[in-house]
């Protein structure tokens, strides 16, 4: 909650940012608490699309293990929040952090009307592979024979888990360098800094 606290401010105050929010049960618990003008605001960041909501789910649920119906609900309940109270409806399959995806919840994420979905965990092998083979990006069909195109979707493996690219982690924990763009300091990096994120994306 207290990424709200101090994200939806500095959303206010500069129209070039923008933020993504994922799971409705912690927005909610802020949500709650929030005075109408508030949430007037909040949801005038979102038609605006410079705070997006993406996967939308009451939390973002475990897909090893859970029957099918657990995963429905947990959908269900966090769409109908973000679209009674927010407005939204989301446009994209965001699991980055359960441990395992299954061909059900790819399959129920196309059949939702999600456009893409991306994941973060998958096994070491098979991310070898695909990476390898340049296969992070695919049409997962997981029951072609039954839905044919309506129950496949665009999906993504995210390449580094869910971290941002090596020397691009700006977080408090971290010691990578942070970009300086001013050409009077000795610390300028900003050529260096935009070669080596063009080489990580494209070599």
């Amino acid at each position: 909650m207290l990424i709200l606290d101090s994200v939806i401010p500095e959303l206010m105050k500069d129209e070039e940012k923008r933020f993504t929010y994922v799971e409705m049960k912690f927005f909610e618990m802020w949500w709650r608490n929030q005075s109408d003008k508030m949430k007037e605001d909040v949801r005038g960041l979102i038609s605006s699309g410079r705070l997006e909501i993406l996967n939308a789910g009451w939390s973002m649920h475990d897909e090893a293990c859970p029957h099918y119906e657990d995963m429905i609900n947990n959908m269900w309940q966090g769409h109908e929040f973000a679209k009674r109270e927010l407005g939204a409806v989301p446009s994209i399959g965001w699991q980055i952090d359960p441990f395992g995806h299954s061909n059900t919840n790819a399959r129920l994420m196309a059949e939702m009307g999600f456009d893409a979905f991306f994941f973060a965990r998958l096994d070491f092998q098979d991310k070898e592979k695909r990476l390898a083979d340049k296969e992070m990006e695919y049409i997962w069909r997981p029951s072609w024979e039954e839905l044919g195109e309506r129950g496949q979707i665009f999906t993504h493996a995210l390449y580094a888990h869910y971290s941002a690219p090596s020397g691009f982690d700006f977080d408090t924990l971290n010691t990578d360098d942070a970009i300086v763009d001013d050409e009077r300091l000795t610390s300028y990096n900003v050529d260096k800094k935009a070669s080596q994120l063009y080489d990580h994306f494209y070599h």
